[in-house]
């Protein structure tokens, strides 16, 4: 029997390794075990465009009925934020989305909502991963049982929510060109069938449109290194207002400018906690371990306190449960804002940045400079993933890193941290971050300077120093 490993966000795994019909199924029942526990009814499930996505969900739902629950099947593929959403609307106790986000393509998963419309919290998640472990084939009902499975169609409900969040008013006067590119993941063409919905005269390009189970030969995580496309069409567009690009299951973005050039999370999410502040909201800003520092800086000069949380958004979500969060992020392009889902939503943090182009009157790029003055604080940050073959490697670097060098690329050591992974900060607000990323089996390596040219030799650094410790 497989042992499953639940990451920062669900279960991932190779497709016909470890991530097998069988091995769903015992998901599913476990999940299953947990909503009986807590009196749950009904559940939502969903799947994005990877292979055999649409046979998995099925499966799993075929399980869920089994146990007696009305599962809430997607008729076609969705965004997760749309599945989220959906679990609050129809008042289900849960929900399951059949997905590996930003992973490989050879990667397939399973991600759980809680019943407040949101990533699944470390509660859930711990709960339901020790009920896998003691669930083996014999234990998994597939039929029978007073549950049944009902086709639901997933996006009216999820425009009317959109609709409600962002001023439409405001985006019927925005003129221009916005291109998406959905990398062949789950949001092709939800962004264009909104602005239909709502009846907006902004122009929608799609790219990568089609759905595709390899992602058009790249990673779906909104990277440069991923975007060639995005960025090719962002230097030929005239009046293009911004490309933006989500990753394979529609809750993380990344914004190409005109030009060509890459505008990140960070600075998505710093526009956006001064959109949400325009908008005469308040609150709490919450951030993971690896966002830059000049969220807490933009935010502490106006006021708002700050919490740091470990990476993955379940511990933002935690947060947004107890209430009065403005807006939550983290690195890797997942963001969530006041007065909608607790969870991340690649499609409508578009709408919010096309929204914040009109507040401002400004482009992103004109805005986010004023917010770097504002912060006193230059943008300089950039990451890099080492492969790891064996997970000794991992525990070898760790522990080479509890007697971290004094000094590193001429900056000296201030402090270590250790609230997810390692984290030393470095002289003049500059710092380092290697932790073992939490769905792949890479290390991360994350590094903010004063300059980009800094923040390259820190990496190089750092890579040298890691290479250098025997595994």
């Amino acid at each position: 029997m497989d042992r499953l490993e639940f990451g920062t966000d669900g279960w991932r795994d190779v497709i016909a390794d470890r991530f097998t019909y069988r091995n769903v199924a015992r998901c599913a029942q476990a999940y299953a075990d947990h909503l009986a526990a807590t009196g749950g009814e009904s559940v939502v499930v969903g799947f994005d465009t990877r292979f055999g996505g649409e046979h998995f969900a099925r499966l799993a739902a075929e399980v869920l009925a089994a146990n007696g629950l009305t599962a809430l099947l997607s008729t076609t593929f969705v965004p997760t934020p749309a599945l989220s959403f959906a679990v609050r609307h129809f008042g289900a106790a849960g929900g399951v989305m059949l997905t590996a986000s930003h992973n490989p393509p050879q990667y397939n998963g399973l991600k759980l909502k809680g019943a407040y419309g949101g990533t699944a919290t470390d509660d859930i998640y711990r709960d339901v991963a020790a009920r896998v472990a003691d669930v083996d084939e014999s234990r998994v009902r597939r039929s029978g049982g007073s549950g049944r499975i009902e086709p639901v169609d997933l996006r009216p409900a999820y425009f009317e929510q959109l609709a409600g969040l962002v001023d439409l008013g405001l985006l019927r006067g925005l003129r221009g060109k916005l291109v998406h590119d959905s990398m062949g993941g789950a949001a092709g063409g939800w962004l264009s069938g909104f602005v239909r919905f709502a009846d907006l005269p902004l122009e929608v390009e799609p790219l990568r449109k089609r759905p595709d189970p390899l992602f058009h030969g790249v990673n779906p995580e909104p990277l440069p290194p991923n975007l060639a496309p995005a960025i090719a069409r962002a230097r030929e567009e005239k009046d293009l207002l911004f490309v933006a690009a989500t990753d394979g299951d529609g809750d993380r973005l990344g914004v190409v400018l005109p030009g060509g050039h890459f505008f990140n999370s960070h600075q998505i999410f710093a526009v956006l906690l001064d959109l949400m502040q325009q908008r005469g909201e308040v609150g709490t800003v919450v951030k993971t371990f690896t966002v830059s520092r000049l969220i807490e800086r933009l935010a502490r000069r106006r006021g708002l306190d700050v919490i740091e949380t470990p990476v993955g958004f379940k511990h933002i979500v935690e947060r947004m449960l107890e209430g009065d969060v403005l807006v939550g992020g983290e690195e890797s392009g997942g963001i969530g804002v006041a007065g909608h889902i607790p969870e991340r939503d690649g499609i409508a943090n578009t709408l919010l940045l096309l929204e914040a182009l009109v507040r401002s009157g400004d482009t992103l790029a004109q805005r986010f400079a004023e917010l770097e003055k504002e912060a006193q604080w230059l943008h300089a940050y950039d990451r890099a993933d080492l492969r790891l073959e064996e997970r000794r490697v991992t525990e070898a670097v760790m522990a080479a890193l509890s007697d971290p060098p004094a000094t590193i690329a001429g900056r000296p050591l201030v402090s270590v941290e250790r609230r997810d992974g390692v984290k030393l900060n470095l002289g003049e607000d500059a710092w380092l971050l290697v932790r073992a990323s939490g769905t792949e089996p890479l290390l991360r390596v994350y590094a903010e300077a004063p300059s980009p040219r800094e923040v390259q030799r820190l990496l190089q650094e750092a890579k040298s120093f890691l290479a250098s410790i025997p595994a």
